[in-house]
């Protein structure tokens, strides 16, 4: 591992952000009173969506963009304190190091009301420098009589708090709109929950097709497997840009305790076929706008090895693996319990890089899309020995076509 092997070492952290990141997620971090004195120029702590985000949102060294938890239990023995100095921030550890951060911009629009008088914030907030909207009801797994939600998900806690219950198409288009022209946002993700009448994808269609006309920005849709493959073709044909599917786990009894209603209703072998048609679809298809497909995994929540198991089982079909760290959520069934070590997670995004590396696949392309919520796999380079920018070259000739229809897309609505 680049900046000091297997090994810990704190001085590592000054030299190598991708460890400082992964390290964040891990363990934490607590606020000095100085710093929590000046956050105000930065995003306030929100809770959207499923909840990952709930942390504080910094800009590291190289560019590394992340959400790190404060409020949750383990943080408070965290070896990592923030401090502020005048007007610098910096990460410091209980042994020396001690690294210059930002806090992530707070938007002007997040403090604007739509023209129906709800706040920007609370209809679609940026994680990184990409805008997250959950534009419909609370998934329905928390609606059951005996409560089939996801244990670490508290996206049943927020709706209706810091994330608005009901979102109109014209206050969405107004925060993207707002959202592009202000933050400078490249790339839209939508995300549902679960409805026993499979009518996720029923709710997002109008959307997605009237923020592509009116904006030509990149979009996604992160929604359960539908049972009917053709909605897919559709989806393309709408123009969206990349499908994902959040599975979890790779260990089939994990799956099945930690995502009870995901089990009963689509089972993780439904999961990895709606993904695997989907890749193949983007291979089979001559292509109009760019088309990714990605498997979703929460390392921690299974032994390291299975989670490596999975991403050679994504990657294999093309797909490419978006893989976060456990984050014990207040509220949530798993609350109490703690995430990975650092060591322990150091292996499993080394090979996330290296497999991407392995298959070809088309990571890192996507214009000033900075994501918080995890490690992208390009930024798990820090762990690895295989040189990032003979990597970045060698996949550009690769997907030349890709990066152009990439680029000229945007171009047209700069």
């Amino acid at each position: 591992m680049k900046g000091g092997g297997d090994r810990m070492e704190v001085a590592s952290y000054e030299t190598n952000p991708g460890l400082l990141k992964l390290a964040l997620y891990c363990e934490g971090m607590r606020l000095s009173v100085s710093a929590m004195e000046n956050l105000k120029e930065g995003r306030q702590l929100m809770r959207t969506r499923a909840g990952l985000g709930s942390g504080l949102e910094l800009v590291l060294p190289h560019n590394l963009w992340t959400n790190v938890p404060v409020k949750e239990h383990f943080c408070k023995d965290s070896a990592f304190e923030l401090d502020c100095k005048g007007d610098q921030f910096f990460i410091a550890h209980d042994q020396g190091a001690n690294v210059p951060v930002t806090l992530a911009p707070r938007p002007d629009w997040y403090d604007a009301q739509c023209t129906t008088g709800k706040l920007m914030r609370h209809v679609g907030s940026l994680q990184g420098t990409y805008l997250g909207i959950y534009p419909t009801d609370v998934c329905e797994f928390w609606r059951k009589d005996v409560s089939e939600n996801c244990r670490y998900c508290s996206i049943g806690l927020n709706l209706g708090s810091q994330d608005a219950e009901k979102k109109t198409l014209q206050e969405i288009l107004e925060v993207v709109l707002r959202a592009r022209s202000e933050s400078h946002i490249t790339y839209v993700d939508f995300n549902t929950g679960h409805y026993e009448d499979e009518s996720y994808l029923d709710r997002l269609e109008p959307i997605l097709d009237a923020v592509k006309k009116a904006t030509g920005l990149l979009v996604g849709v992160q929604t359960p497997p539908h049972h009917d493959w053709q909605r897919y073709n559709r989806l393309m044909d709408l123009g969206v840009n990349r499908v994902s599917f959040c599975f979890e786990l790779f260990d089939q009894q994990r799956f099945q305790t930690v995502c009870p209603g995901k089990h009963r209703f689509y089972g993780l072998d439904h999961y990895l076929k709606t993904m695997d048609y989907c890749a193949n679809l983007g291979a089979k298809q001559r292509l109009t706008e760019p088309w990714v497909t990605n498997g979703e995994m929460i390392a921690g929540l299974e032994e390291p090895e299975s989670t490596i198991a999975g991403i050679d089982r994504i990657t294999s079909v093309g797909a490419i693996p978006t893989v976060c760290v456990f984050r014990p959520l207040s509220g949530t069934p798993m609350a109490d319990l703690m995430p990975p070590k650092t060591e322990a997670m150091v292996p499993v995004f080394k090979h996330l890089f290296e497999a991407c590396v392995r298959h070809n696949l088309p990571i890192g392309l996507a214009p000033n899309i900075h994501v918080s919520l995890v490690m992208l796999p390009e930024e798990c380079s820090w762990f690895s020995d295989v040189p990032h920018r003979w990597f970045q070259a060698k996949n550009y000739v690769k997907h030349k076509a890709f990066s152009y229809i990439l680029k000229r897309k945007l171009a047209r609505f700069a």
